[in-house]
């Protein structure tokens, strides 16, 4: 629908992806949603049918992954469903296995996700309770570069498919590639035989970085506020996430939520309030420089010596995504060095201008997140 609408263009090798994934979405639907047969089925059992294979989706940045997972996680059949950044997963899972061994023996027996022949582990009981909450697990860009994570993953994905998850996964990686000359890489090798056994791989080799289409074809920075710029904001937003569903989301930086008022994959939007009106920080501009490939921030605007601090907080966003790589798309009042003309730190934002007029560039577009293998990620990626 999204390609006969013009959101999206013609490509062949989303549209394999998209037939699997559509056959993944039939299978769960048989699973969840069919009536259980037989004698069971009058007297009201469940199916004991096992869990289909899920999907590991991966290929280079720009190639459509996240888009796709995304309209599939919309149309999923079950209820019971999270579709989540695999490396915000992987803080959530700390934290619960952390909360687990600070319970006493006695609340862990007591405790709805107690496991009996467990022990001190706390790694069955913590995906028990990942399990009850989501029955399809969708992660967008699954990369491994931490030890402990390393170390964890293949106990406590063995334990989630016991429970008949169903996870579905995007990379930039190839299986065999995950954690690639990692600190005892042996002991991981079981978590990619896992994913080899228990989800279909499929490589995305489209040549073309859907990315870049957007920046190729018009402006990135629209000048001045107005009906005009309004127009071109919400085309470049509904260009980029192609019709994907979008939501705000939470970014956990050193301990806290960071509220991201509109996402979908790797693409976010901001207005300018959201990011320099609030007591942020460098961490938390980095957090969104991390999660997100390309950000919309509106409404930009010319700041005088009484938004000093505003003008500061702005400079220390720009210098993050820029070192970042981020694909950045904005409204303003004004032109990048007629943002800040005058007041505390004016001299320091001409670098800021600069960096502004740079990101607006073909050179940086081309360059901005293609050589990175970080946590990024977004549709169409």
């Amino acid at each position: 629908m999204a390609v006969k609408a013009g959101a999206l263009s013609v490509d062949s090798c989303q549209e394999l992806a998209a037939e699997q994934l559509q056959v993944l979405h039939n299978r769960l639907q048989n699973l969840f949603l069919s009536p259980p047969r037989g004698l069971k089925g009058l007297l009201g059992g469940k199916n004991k049918e096992p869990a289909p294979k899920g999907l590991y989706l991966y290929g280079d940045v720009g190639r459509g992954k996240s888009m796709l997972m995304d309209l599939f996680f919309e149309g999923a059949p079950q209820a019971a469903k999270h579709r989540v950044h695999f490396h915000a997963f992987m803080q959530e899972v700390h934290q619960a296995i952390h909360a687990w061994r600070q319970l006493s023996p006695g609340a862990r027996r007591r405790h709805p996700d107690f496991v009996r022949d467990a022990g001190d582990d706390p790694i069955r009981p913590v995906a028990q309770g990942i399990a009850k909450g989501a029955r399809l697990l969708c992660f967008d860009e699954l990369q491994v570069t931490d030890i402990t994570d390393a170390m964890i993953l293949g106990r406590l994905f063995e334990a989630l498919f016991a429970q008949g998850v169903v996870v579905v996964a995007t990379s930039n990686r190839a299986p065999d590639a995950l954690y690639e000359d990692g600190i005892n890489r042996q002991l991981f090798l079981p978590f990619i035989d896992l994913i080899k056994a228990r989800m279909d791989v499929l490589h995305l080799e489209g040549r073309q970085d859907h990315r870049l289409t957007l920046g190729s074809r018009g402006q990135v920075y629209h000048a001045p506020l107005g009906q005009a710029a309004e127009v071109a904001m919400n085309a470049a937003w509904a260009e980029l996430t192609g019709g994907a569903p979008e939501s705000p989301q939470s970014l956990l930086v050193q301990g806290r939520m960071l509220n991201v008022p509109r996402a979908t994959g790797g693409a976010a939007r901001f207005s300018f309030i959201d990011l320099a009106d609030q007591p942020l920080a460098a961490a938390d501009y980095l957090a969104i420089a991390t999660r997100y490939h390309t950000v919309l921030i509106d409404h930009i605007p010319v700041m005088d010596k009484d938004r000093r601090n505003e003008a500061k907080r702005f400079v220390t966003l720009i210098d993050a995504f820029y070192e970042a790589g981020v694909n950045l798309i904005c409204s303003a009042a004004a032109a990048p060095h007629a943002l800040y003309p005058a007041g505390d730190g004016s001299f320091e934002f001409s670098r800021t201008a600069s960096r502004l007029i740079e990101m607006q560039s073909a050179a940086y577009l081309a360059t901005s997140h293609v050589c990175s293998d970080d946590l990024r990620a977004f549709s169409p990626s």
